[in-house]
């Protein structure tokens, strides 16, 4: 969470690190597709405050750059992690099926924990369709700050699917072979599947690299960094379960083919290991990225300062004393605000301007939610 309120210490943030977000103005058209909720409805975008911006994560500097989650790519930005989810899900099955005949066929060690690596990707890619479905229902009476949670939940839930069903078997199934003295009945099959295998898994880690890519330079932030640190957790989910999904084959492939230089198989049985490794490594990074979330990630300064920037530019604010911001989910945005308004109206009025500002400034597709309140005058006021 970001919390800052004037005064005379310096602008205090309470989050750490996350999204990488967006070096865009504030005045940039931020993400179009937070959908409406029911109780105030949205017009078209007063102001954008620019794409989502670093969060809350110790791993990371503070620094805030440009995430692409925002402006002008919110709907597209959508479809788009939809499309991503599916191939890596297609895929994965495909291979899930071809590795474990082969595991069956040849008794390697490596295969078994590769079939284990695309079984998990695959229970994993379900889940994160069905964070997909309900993070993205719009906000009712009962969820005024929407569902977006829901997403890091069900990521949460994938990830963990990855840790046990891939990181864990993968390894006692390693160490339970590292005695092994059984030949494998066929190398050529492995060898066969393997190759199968980084082709559809090349094709869907393109297909999440492109997303990525396209994001990344539109912000102008490391890809890498861009997606550790993006508030969409599904995306980050498949770029990195595909990208260990191509280092493990590449691991399996040594293995196995150690094993048929050397005679001993213990090289598949360290290469079994090695994937069970490499899958618990990438798994708890998720469950990390996906609890920092979950406990109400904040955002960096530098786009504290342009949530700051895009309400002071408001005509009806004349200052702000208190600000807090935090993620509720993908590139949605929960802000809480202490302002001074223009003007000196009766007590009364005072109470309709705010309601009705804080509808006006939900028009913003990344502000899922606002609630402000009147800043005492002793207040002092916070400058982005």
């Amino acid at each position: 969470m970001s919390d800052t309120r004037g005064g005379p210490e310096p602008v205090a943030h309470r989050a750490r690190p996350a999204d990488p977000a967006d070096p865009a103005d504030p005045a940039d058209t931020a993400d179009p597709a937070d959908p409406a909720g029911p109780a105030r409805a949205r017009g078209p975008a007063r102001s954008g405050i620019g794409p989502e911006g670093s969060g809350a994560d110790g791993e990371h500097d503070g620094s805030d750059e440009g995430s692409g989650e925002g402006s002008g790519e919110g709907e597209g930005s959508g479809g788009e992690s939809l499309l991503t989810v599916v191939v890596a899900l297609v895929a994965n099955a495909l291979l899930a099926l071809a590795k474990s005949v082969a595991a069956v066929v040849t008794g390697s060690a490596a295969m078994v924990a590769e079939a284990a690596h695309s079984w998990a990707d695959t229970g994993n890619e379900v889940f994160l369709l069905v964070a997909e479905r309900s993070g993205g229902r719009p906000r009712d009476a009962e969820h005024p700050r929407g569902y977006g949670r829901a997403t890091y939940v069900w990521s949460l839930v994938a990830a963990f699917g990855l840790f046990s069903a891939g990181a864990v078997v993968s390894v006692w199934h390693g160490v339970t072979q590292l005695g092994s003295t059984e030949e494998e009945a066929s190398f050529v099959v492995n060898y066969v599947v393997l190759g199968v295998a980084l082709v559809l898994e090349g094709t869907s880690f393109v297909q999440a690299s492109r997303q990525v890519g396209g994001d990344a330079r539109r912000w102008g932030v490391h890809p890498l960094r861009y997606v550790a640190e993006t508030s969409n957790p599904t995306l980050r989910a498949v770029f990195f379960e595909d990208a260990s999904a191509l280092v493990g084959i590449v691991l399996a492939a040594a293995g196995i083919g150690l094993h048929q230089l050397t005679g001993d198989p213990v090289w598949d049985a360290l290469a079994s290991i090695a994937i069970g490794v490499l899958l618990a490594v990438v798994a708890v990074f998720l469950m990390r990225r996906n609890m920092a979330y979950l406990l109400g990630e904040g955002l960096g300064p530098q786009l504290q300062a342009r949530v700051l920037r895009s309400l002071l530019a408001h005509p009806q604010i004349e200052r702000i004393t208190y600000l807090h911001v935090e993620y509720v989910g993908p590139q949605r945005l929960f802000v809480v605000a202490a302002v001074d308004l223009v003007g000196d109206d009766a007590e009364s009025a005072l109470a309709v301007r705010l309601r009705g500002l804080e509808a006006d400034v939900e028009q913003d597709p990344m502000i899922e939610d606002a609630v402000l309140t009147l800043a005492l005058p002793a207040e002092a006021s916070l400058a982005p």
